[in-house]
């Protein structure tokens, strides 16, 4: 028998791509290295908005799983649900989550209201629309975030507003370069800043496994400076943000039973979107050392630098560990959700509904 084969599927990146685009292609690189290590074969596959000729080309490789990379399409994260919804349909199995976890979490609004409706504590929200109209319901100070895209693009300090005044004037200007539809407010917690990563894939369990938590510090952040982490302390790396945002995995022993809580939450997180082979849940941690669900990342970032990856490394896994660890949760999920007695054919062809 021959090598298996297995598909890198990722958003196409153009030449004038932002940072947090190109970086789908480190992922890709490091990815590809661990599959081969495994001793499997690789082909890259772009995925654009001719999703026919994606999936005639799926066909034609007959991969035995398609490691499902796509963060964007044509630099949408709007679209993110479209690889797995594509994979689903023309019956070819497939890492991570599933198209309605990958929706869900995505589009932030439709994710916080599931967390609020099963007890899960995330901050209050409001559509950008309703908050020009002065129907917000909580205080200040607020958070302008993106509905749709991750990567903290469009965070800047201005992001934070300590007054009305200050939202309407942020809303607006984020308004004209992204759309006010595009955009919603959430009540800013004051406090500390932490990720959890979570690994499928564990022999006879059906819970993930809880990697060593992080702890992002805010290391000389002058008064009134908004701490949080925003596109220049993600992307920026000649910016005072990035050099000033260290994670951290050492913590004192007062802090077991709250990282106990993050542990916790994360797990709920996890079964509540019925998520698979590997994510990442954001949190804040208030003055009263109650945490707060910012969001939950189907698809984190597996970049060498990144911090799933250093959570992993943490916990004495390596690269290939994990990207095995990823496969072996996602085949064994994904293979119920395909049509029973389904095969690849050479002779296939996938065409538009």
């Amino acid at each position: 028998m021959g090598q298996q084969t297995i598909a890198l599927l990722y958003g196409r990146v153009d030449t004038n791509a932002t940072e947090d685009e190109k970086d789908v292609l480190v992922q890709v690189q490091s990815v590809r290295d661990a599959l081969q290590s495994l001793g499997y074969a690789t082909e890259d596959v772009e995925l654009a908005l001719d999703l026919s000729s994606v999936a005639k080309r799926l066909l034609s490789l007959k991969p035995a799983l398609v490691f499902n990379l796509a963060e964007t399409v044509e630099g949408r994260g709007s679209l993110i649900h479209l690889a797995p919804s594509l994979l689903e349909t023309i019956g070819i199995r497939y890492t991570g989550a599933s198209t309605e976890a990958i929706f869900l979490t995505s589009h932030k609004l439709l994710g916080k209201r599931m967390l609020a409706a099963s007890g899960i504590d995330t901050p209050g929200w409001a559509a950008a629309e309703q908050a020009l109209q002065s129907r917000l319901g909580f205080a200040p100070p607020f958070i302008v975030k993106s509905v749709w895209e991750h990567a903290s693009l469009g965070m800047a300090d201005s992001a934070v507003a300590f007054s009305e005044q200050e939202l309407e004037s942020e809303i607006r200007r984020r308004s004209a370069r992204e759309g006010i539809d595009q955009l919603f407010v959430e009540r800013y917690i004051e406090g500390r800043e932490f990720n959890l990563a979570l690994l499928g894939g564990q022999e006879d369990s059906h819970f993930p496994q809880g990697l060593p938590p992080a702890e992002i510090k805010f290391v000389g952040y002058p008064e009134g400076k908004p701490r949080f982490v925003g596109y220049n302390a993600k992307w920026n790396a000649s910016s005072f943000e990035y050099s000033s945002t260290p994670r951290c995995f050492d913590f004192p022993a007062g802090d077991a039973a709250l990282l106990a809580d993050l542990k916790r939450l994360s797990m709920a997180c996890w079964e509540l979107f019925g998520l698979r082979g590997y994510a990442r849940v954001d949190f804040r941690v208030d003055s009263e050392g109650r945490p707060w669900v910012l969001e939950v990342n189907t698809n984190p970032c597996l970049s060498p630098d990144a911090g799933f990856m250093a959570a992993a490394s943490r916990s004495g896994l390596s690269r290939d560990d994990v990207v095995r660890r990823i496969v072996e949760d996602s085949c064994r999920k994904a293979a119920a959700r395909l049509t029973p007695g389904r095969h690849i054919e050479e002779s296939d062809t996938w065409e538009p509904r």
